[in-house]
């Protein structure tokens, strides 16, 4: 046999990785053991994935890698690519409410839910740092934010519109996960994601579900371009 056809044969011989979200969805057993590692509340997140990201595969949405330098894993954009993309969001989202709660627009119970939002954004950075580093990569550069602090109401909208954004980035990127360690962490930060922008949106005088029944996951082109703004430099 010709080397070259040696080599074609033992890469067709080769299994295909497949994603987390998909060994959980065909195997009961995996399924099983996942679920009892993401603890109450993770049959409802494993449903809501497994429905809103639906067949987005076979739509073959576009991405970009995060700011970091990445590397990937694999065949696809590889779970250190995608923790690194979800921290430069997340370094985002912790920085936009330390700039809020110090602007004095906010006050009383207010500021106190501000501060506790943006204290949990905090855990979600240092959680996906150590995510970054147990992967054996090095966190993604923190970007230099602005943000407009003008005027109280267009803020909670802002606050809306990122944390909104937030949950959409992390469904975007369920089905591409291939750790289910790391996918156990990107569902449990979703969930706090959605929660919050339930609430930014309940107080906006907007449905808190604008979505509907499923909610719909964004690419990391549609993410990248529309926090680009609040990026300096």
């Amino acid at each position: 046999m010709k080397p070259e056809n040696r080599r074609s044969e033992v890469a067709h011989s080769l299994p295909e990785r497949e994603s987390a979200l998909a060994e959980l969805s065909t195997d009961p057993s995996s399924r099983k053991r996942f679920l009892k590692m993401m603890g109450g509340g993770g049959a409802a997140a494993l449903a809501m994935v497994v429905a809103a990201c639906g067949d987005e595969k076979d739509k073959g949405t576009s991405s970009q890698p995060a700011s970091g330098g990445a590397e990937k894993s694999g065949g696809g954009k590889g779970d250190l690519e995608i923790v690194n993309y979800a921290l430069t969001l997340e370094y985002l989202e912790a920085a936009f409410y330390k700039d809020v709660a110090g602007s004095g627009l906010f006050k009383g119970a207010d500021l106190e839910t501000i501060k506790q939002f943006g204290d949990q954004e905090q855990q979600h950075v240092e959680a996906l740092e150590a995510t970054v580093k147990k992967l054996g990569g090095k966190p993604a550069a923190k970007p230099k934010t602005e943000f407009p602090l003008e005027d109280a109401k267009k803020v909670l909208q802002t606050a809306a519109d990122v944390e909104n954004l937030g949950a959409a980035a992390y469904l975007g990127q369920a089905d591409k996960i291939e750790s289910k360690e790391v996918l156990a962490a990107a569902l449990s930060i979703h969930t706090v994601e959605a929660r919050h922008a339930a609430a930014l949106n309940t107080l906006l005088g907007k449905p808190n579900t604008p979505d509907g029944a499923f909610a719909k996951p964004a690419s990391m082109d549609e993410v990248l371009s529309k926090v680009k703004p609040f990026i300096v430099g």
